[in-house]
């Protein structure tokens, strides 16, 4: 039975008053391009952490990385404060092993908002250990995470830009506008993958959840909106997968190859991902053939 969790509630609303307290201060305090650069430059750094390494790298091996790497992962990770990395993946391994069914961690059938952030403020105190995270629980980069993820989040998420901020002259604003408008706007980001990429868009790889496809979605959550793909080839290391589709965090991991910092990207072959489409419209065709119905895709 789940209950409320007053914790993760009470900080999720203190960060929210303290992300309004940062756009006031910008407005009429003290307006510092470097504050807002900084706040741009964590916003791109820990999102990256989640998408390329929270979610593609951890949750879906679906490239190898260096130890370098996988430490800037867990770093910027932790300032997301999402969880701990072996946590995150547990929870979105299982969301695609149950997606839509009632063991979804946010499942969109109970309703947007819970899929969006509802699920966050519930805990179940008989969740028992996770075990679908074995392989990372192997590697003492993620336990040490696991265990210090806390600390890990209060020094780079607050203690860092308060320093750097420091060093401008706006130690507050820095802390305000890089450690928590920063970290509101960047789980909304996340959270939409969880809501909008499950309720608006196409479904032109597979039918069989609700994940879906959009460029919108795509354009706020560093790439991660093209989920209709990601959930039919979730071990493809791209999730949009035309060179023209939005996805920065493909554009991050691939370039990183020419580094030598990524390697054994996995990439699904082109006649399958063809015969996905085509089974897609086939079933699509035979529907609108019917009585009523109506071509969808």
């Amino acid at each position: 039975m789940t209950h409320i969790s007053w914790t993760n509630l009470l900080f999720i609303v203190g960060a929210h008053l303290l992300g309004l307290a940062a756009i006031a201060w910008v407005a009429w305090v003290y307006t510092s391009p470097w504050t807002i650069g900084l706040g741009c430059l964590w916003f791109a750094l820990c999102g990256l952490a989640i998408t390329g390494g929270y979610h593609r790298l951890f949750a879906h091996p679906t490239y190898r990385a260096s130890r370098v790497l996988r430490a800037f992962y867990l770093l910027f990770g932790a300032a997301s404060v999402q969880n701990s990395a072996l946590k995150w993946a547990a929870d979105h391994r299982t969301h695609h092993a149950r997606t839509d069914r009632e063991q979804d961690p946010y499942n969109i059938r109970r309703g947007f908002w819970w899929a969006h952030i509802g699920w966050v403020f519930f805990q179940d105190p008989e969740k028992g250990p996770v075990s679908n995270v074995k392989d990372l629980a192997a590697d003492p980069l993620l336990r040490w995470q696991d265990r210090y993820y806390v600390l890990l989040a209060i020094v780079v998420a607050g203690v860092v830009p308060l320093l750097l901020g420091s060093v401008w002259g706006d130690a507050l604003g820095a802390l305000l506008v890089a450690g928590f408008l920063r970290l509101v706007l960047q789980w909304h980001a996340t959270f939409a993958v969880n809501s909008f990429a499950h309720w608006i868009g196409h479904q032109p790889y597979s039918r069989s959840s609700s994940a879906r496809d959009s460029f919108w979605t795509a354009l706020i959550t560093l790439g991660e909106g093209y989920h209709n793909f990601h959930h039919r080839f979730q071990s493809d290391y791209r999730n949009g997968v035309r060179w023209y589709h939005f996805d920065p965090t493909k554009w991050f991991v691939w370039s990183l190859e020419k580094l030598g910092l990524t390697w054994d990207l996995r990439r699904t072959p082109a006649t399958v991902i063809l015969e996905a489409r085509a089974a897609v419209l086939a079933e699509a065709r035979a529907q609108a053939s019917r009585p009523g119905g109506r071509l969808r895709g």
